[in-house]
């Protein structure tokens, strides 16, 4: 939020492509809900905000998907205390709500219920829950118990404030629908649930499921064949991990998956997140699937959890991260994965967690001098201020107001490494795009105010 609204919007939140206000594509979480809801026999429509007044006046329920409602999700909070600045997501859902036409429904009997990964937040905003009417605010995976829940609003029952999703409720393989309509970048998963066990973590309380191929496939030819994407992404907390039930990748199913995958998608596709210790673990596994991507693009992505470049921190917070490695080898880990990841073409997306319960200097030093070490390879670091979540929640929020001399000496670090890869990053976004040299020119535009900002809050 440190650049003027039209351009940050036209560069990260484009309006929506709709047909008469309905989305053409929608997050995918959103789409799997929607399904089920289908499935069950409901009159159900997924709308574009935008649009929402040309369909409320029947409408019994109205269905909100969060990612980030108050911007207190790790990037928001932490950006927005560096910058001084509310976050972009906070204001817009504030906005949502605003909506004359939602209060206008809400008057004559409308429910609203909330989910979504972001549904958390709403326990850290009590007032603002009851201020906008809000009749429900649904924790976990929804697809056993949207149903009942759908059918008490609709009948004018009384709704839990907040209700969590039980294990005994969490949907078996069989019980999770497909998707029915197109989802946003086409993304679709290939499995649920972690087996790390990561204390920061909330997905490492879900049990662990991995969808067949045919179900991925299916799900892949309802983006294709809409027209909506030739592209995927396939998302998993460790898409290296598919088919797996431990820490170490199943090469067969992996290679199955990867070669099903490339001959559905005409243009490619990419991942949503891997570990550095299932890369590192397996490098000619890695390399191999690597070279099958590699058909049809120059590069690919996925998000990376640093976390930490100190092994003694990593053994209190994040002991089976490395596994199979040891918790002491986890900067030998990152190093050597990081190192694949930049000769096979990755280019991930990492975060480091700043601020963490039990985080002594030693741990922010040894974290810096694994961000030096980092430095000859194309990739993004973000330092992340802790939010409580998964078992540390219940642990406090790491604050601006606590930062010392060696967070922002980590800040600092990251901010050059990242400023240092980011004109080539933009370059490799845009190959062989007709919009190619006005994007790159707006983005870099964008970065250039960025680094203007920075430099002016001493802050690089």
């Amino acid at each position: 939020n440190v650049i003027p609204d039209w351009l940050y919007s036209f560069l990260f939140f484009p309006p929506i492509k709709t047909k008469k206000g309905i989305p053409v594509a929608a997050p995918y979480g959103l789409r799997k809900i929607e399904a089920q809801l289908l499935i069950e026999g409901f009159d159900v429509l997924t709308v574009d905000p935008d649009h929402l007044g040309k369909y409320l006046d029947e409408a019994k329920v109205l269905g909100i998907h969060v990612m980030d409602p108050f911007g207190l999700g790790p990037a928001s909070s932490t950006f927005a205390a560096i910058l001084k600045k509310e976050p972009f997501l906070a204001r817009h859902f504030r906005r949502l709500m605003d909506k004359p036409e939602i209060r206008e429904a809400k008057k004559k009997g409308l429910k609203i219920v909330v989910g979504g990964p972001g549904v958390w937040q709403f326990k850290h905003r009590e007032a603002f829950v009851k201020d906008y009417g809000i009749d429900c605010i649904i924790d976990g995976e929804a697809e056993k118990v949207i149903g009942k829940i759908m059918r008490a609003a609709i009948k004018g029952e009384e709704l839990p404030q907040y209700y969590e999703v039980s294990v005994q409720e969490t949907p078996s393989l069989e019980e999770i629908p497909n998707i029915m309509n197109p989802s946003i970048n086409g993304l679709v998963e290939i499995g649920r649930g972690c087996c790390r066990g990561c204390k920061f973590c909330s997905v490492t309380l879900r049990p662990l499921r991995w969808y067949p191929v045919e179900k991925i496939l299916r799900e892949i030819d309802v983006n294709i064949k809409s027209g909506y994407d030739r592209t995927a992404c396939i998302h998993a907390e460790d898409v290296m991990l598919y088919g797996s039930n431990n820490t170490i990748p199943n090469d067969e199913k992996l290679i199955e998956l990867h070669e099903a995958v490339i001959k559905k998608c005409e243009g490619g596709f990419s991942w949503s997140h891997c570990s550095l210790a299932t890369v590192t673990v397996k490098p000619k596994l890695f390399a191999k699937v690597a070279e099958i991507i590699l058909q049809k693009q120059s590069w690919w992505g996925a998000e990376v959890g640093i976390e930490t470049g100190s092994p003694e921190l990593a053994k209190k917070i994040m002991p089976a991260k490395a596994h199979p490695f040891k918790p002491e080898e986890w900067p030998d880990v990152v190093r050597h994965g990081m190192g694949l990841m930049h000769d096979n073409k990755l280019v991930p997306a990492c975060t480091l967690i700043v601020g963490v319960p039990e985080e002594t200097e030693e741990d922010l030093i040894k974290t810096i001098e694994l961000v030096e070490d980092l430095k000859h390879v194309r990739s993004l670091i973000v330092p992340l201020f802790f939010v409580p979540l998964g078992r540390l929640k219940n642990e406090q929020w790491f604050k601006e107001t606590r930062m010392t001399k060696l967070h922002e000496e980590l800040l600092i670090k990251c901010l050059k490494h990242d400023f240092y890869w980011i004109d080539d990053l933009i370059g490799l976004s845009f190959v062989e795009k007709w919009y190619a040299k006005p994007m790159r020119a707006l983005y870099r535009i964008f970065v250039k105010i960025i680094e203007k900002k920075a430099k002016e809050s001493g802050i690089y």
